[in-house]
């Protein structure tokens, strides 16, 4: 079996769209299946790992957001590659000009297509304010999505929100944790010391991209309420982005850490205690999953990753979406009581640990599958 991925983004970029195709791209390669991937051109030129085929069209950074590069339409490009290798599944991972070039081509050459909402592209209007773009910004998308043959989500809750607003044939792909990656087991007493902190002094953590929105000034809110009550808590931000002076200013006590690397970032969760997460733009959200495998108290907006994997009281607290005095009122409450951090971190590990890639990987390829002329083709293309 050849799939095909076609993404603006992907390893070492670090997002959550990268970040999933990474995970499934390794796990298809396990299962002997050759991958393509059609991307805008890195800066560094290089061909990514494990892929057979690689098409790099030419793109452009987004201006105001170097960090994001976008594809030119490659029909021609895409039309040869198809035609010399052509794959038995086409995954669109993004809705920029290559996105749209990919699905053209995919249509005219009669490939099955699913596409994945992974960017809440509407919400990002109303962060950086263009609030009046939300209608027509969902229309287009909507338009995207619907030509293609499935519109894979990482949650029930998303689903039922874009089925309500039109979109059709929108299905589950979860998204998985390698909780022996992210584990307590990789706490490290040398790291904490580096923070300034004692091993039973309370560690909040927030990991994430610092920009407009993430909800950085709710974060603040937290951090100074949760130091008001505790003022041994010492707060670590991993992360970079363009808010990141501005942040540094206002919580001047603060470890800011920029970018780091995967296995650094495991030892950062273990060796926290408090995972603030206050965004409500993401998808999904893997940095929840992720603080849960390392055994953190987790206080999140009740969204998205945080939705479906916790039960406020059980695995972490959560705030009804837009509660934010609630929110800031969960992090003062934990931040003052370890036994029940350490609690509501043990039952998080169990509630993800089972949450393998390999299970989305499965479902991801029984979708793509489904997708085929006649389901008798599909039983018999590819057996898991």
């Amino acid at each position: 079996m050849r799939i095909c991925f076609v993404s603006e983004t992907w390893s070492p970029d670090i997002n959550g769209v990268a970040h999933t195709l990474g995970h499934l791209s390794r796990e298809l390669d396990a299962r002997n299946i050759t991958l393509q991937l059609v991307r805008p051109r890195p800066d560094n030129g290089r061909r990514a790992e494990g892929i057979e085929d690689e098409l790099q069209v030419s793109g452009f950074h987004l201006p105001g957001y170097k960090a994001v590069k976008l594809g030119l339409p490659a029909g021609r490009a895409l039309a040869r590659l198809w035609r010399d290798s052509r794959p038995d599944a086409v995954y669109i991972a993004t809705e920029g000009p290559l996105g749209w070039s990919a699905l053209r081509q995919a249509r005219r050459m009669g490939l099955p297509v699913a596409s994945g909402f992974h960017t809440n592209f509407d919400h990002y209007a109303g962060d950086y304010g263009f609030a009046w773009l939300k209608r027509p910004v969902t229309a287009v998308l909507r338009h995207f999505h619907n030509r293609t043959g499935a519109t894979l989500v990482p949650t029930a809750t998303q689903v039922r929100a874009l089925s309500a607003q039109g979109f059709d044939n929108v299905q589950v792909m979860s998204r998985g944790i390698d909780a022996n990656h992210f584990s307590p087991e990789k706490r490290d007493p040398e790291l904490r010391r580096t923070w300034g902190v004692g091993e039973n002094q309370p560690v909040a953590l927030h990991v994430g991209r610092l920009a407009s929105e993430k909800n950085l000034d709710l974060l603040v809110e937290s951090v100074q309420a949760m130091q008001e009550v505790q003022p041994d808590l010492v707060t670590v931000i991993v992360g970079d982005g363009p808010l990141r002076e501005s942040l540094q200013q206002r919580l001047p006590e603060a470890v800011f850490t920029g970018f780091i690397n995967r296995e650094s970032l495991a030892r950062h969760y273990a060796s926290a205690d408090i995972f603030i997460f206050p965004s409500c733009s993401e998808t999904y959200g893997n940095v929840v999953a992720e603080a849960m495998a390392s055994s953190l108290g987790v206080v999140a907006f009740d969204h998205a990753a945080a939705s479906e994997l916790i039960t406020s009281g059980r695995q972490g607290l959560t705030a009804k979406v837009g509660d934010q005095k609630g929110f800031i009122d969960h992090a003062v409450s934990l931040c003052q009581h370890p036994a029940s951090y350490g609690q509501l971190g043990r039952q998080a590990r169990q509630r993800v640990a089972s949450n393998g890639w390999d299970r989305i990987a499965d479902d991801f390829l029984r979708i793509l599958l489904s997708l085929q002329e006649t389901p008798d083709d599909a039983s018999h293309a590819y057996r898991l």
